[in-house]
């Protein structure tokens, strides 16, 4: 993600102005033409967020995994044009063709056409493969971030065969995790809860999402604005600093999930959110006995906070990566020191919560985005504000600028 001998078009901080809102106006320009309910295609909240997740990861795999190959030795702007064209290729193929064909012949809660013939919704099958998305999230670039290419860098391997060999360890893996975190969502019965239910006090992915999400955000910002702290600190060699760095960032997340159900959470949302929460159980279930709605209340309570926690996770996505790649890490003094660190962290925080406070606060998510849920109450704008989906798309045309168009055209090659 470095800019390596590339340099900002317009100096700075002129180019990461330029660049913030060139990103934010063909984000929001796209989300009108596809996700706006208002718009023409109108694709909020499903299939959207299964489409724009796939994006991402494929993204992973053609940039992190595979070194932009076979395209990278094509001049810019046509790369990151021909890497998109290919993006998205991919992505139909891994939908529709691998989760919904072939997992879906084994697993049922896969099989999008199948549930759809049965009469049941096919928005079950988009969000276990949102599940399998957010789990390889973290999994396939802890390889780069934290293991530094471990082991494949020590195989004396070239491409493609160095992608194909990340991309088989980052599929076994996530598959595993999938099979732990995701699918007892989807395989749970009415008896039988979810095996993190006494945990999380959900039986709902939510749970997941919550701390999962953290680890995302955790993840990223080591590679970007940490600039490898404070992992890089531990006195270990490969693999072993990047295992436990990896724990050690795992329960730095799960922490931080924490704090945000029982600390922050409570203290900036409405009260009215909650109770919208109770209330909707209440309504779904008119003849449910005290007890049991008492439970299934509570449960709700804990889902919604746990979904929270990762909608305020994504808030931190543009703040770090718009710092990273296009303020090129800006800090007083040597941006590798640890006043750095805390400069870019405590800035990204205070970023987050300007974005927060625009997308739930001023309604940003209802009159720009057309989420008819934030048009409703206020603790419908809070329970179902979906903040995520938009946080998500709003950094797809960064991601792709940065890694697929070499930061065309905000910045140019240093000849000096």
């Amino acid at each position: 993600m470095s800019a390596g001998n590339l340099k900002p078009r317009w100096g700075q901080p002129l180019t990461g102005i330029i660049s913030t809102l060139a990103f934010f106006g063909i984000a929001w320009g796209t989300w009108y033409l596809l996700g706006d309910p208002r718009g023409p295609v109108g694709w909020f909240p499903q299939p959207f967020v299964m489409i724009l997740a796939m994006m991402i990861l494929v993204g992973v795999w053609q940039h992190m995994l595979f070194g932009n190959w076979p395209f990278q030795n094509l001049p810019f702007p046509v790369q990151g044009v021909t890497m998109t064209v290919v993006n998205v290729l991919i992505v139909w193929f891994v939908i529709e063709v691998f989760f919904y064909r072939f997992m879906g012949a084994g697993f049922n809660f896969f099989d999008y056409y199948g549930l759809v013939d049965n009469g049941k919704s096919g928005n079950i099958a988009r969000a276990a493969v949102v599940g399998f998305v957010l789990i390889g999230f973290f999994v396939y670039p802890v390889f780069t971030i934290l293991l530094a290419k471990w082991p494949v860098d020590n195989c004396n391997i070239t491409q493609p065969r160095k992608g194909v060999a990340e991309l088989c360890v980052g599929n076994s893996l996530t598959m595993i995790f999938f099979a732990l975190f995701v699918a007892p969502m989807f395989t749970q019965g009415a008896g039988t809860p979810a095996w993190w239910t006494g945990i999380a006090g959900t039986n709902h992915l939510h749970w997941t999402f919550g701390w999962y999400e953290w680890c995302v955000v955790v993840l990223f910002l080591t590679a970007t604005v940490w600039r490898g702290k404070p992992w890089s600190v531990l006195p270990l060699a490969q693999p072993a600093r990047g295992f436990a760095a990896a724990v050690l960032l795992i329960a730095l997340s799960y922490a931080i999930a924490v704090f945000c159900n029982n600390v922050l959470t409570p203290r900036i949302i409405p009260a009215e959110a909650l109770e919208f929460a109770v209330n909707t159980i209440a309504a779904a279930n008119p003849t449910a006995d005290a007890a049991v709605l008492q439970v299934a209340q509570d449960r709700e309570i804990m889902r919604a906070l746990w979904h929270h926690a990762a909608e305020i996770a994504g808030f931190f996505l543009f703040p770090f990566l718009i710092w990273h790649n296009f303020f090129d890490d800006a800090a007083p003094g040597d941006i590798d020191g640890w006043g750095a660190f805390l400069f870019r962290t405590v800035g990204c925080v205070i970023l987050a919560a300007v974005g927060y406070y625009l997308y739930y606060h001023v309604n940003w998510g209802f009159w720009a985005l057309g989420n008819p849920h934030m048009g409703n109450t206020i603790g419908e704008r809070w329970i179902a504000g979906e903040s995520l989906l938009w946080n998500f798309w709003f950094v797809i045309p960064l991601l792709w600028s940065a890694w697929f168009f070499n930061k065309w055209p905000f910045y140019v090659v240093d000849d000096h």
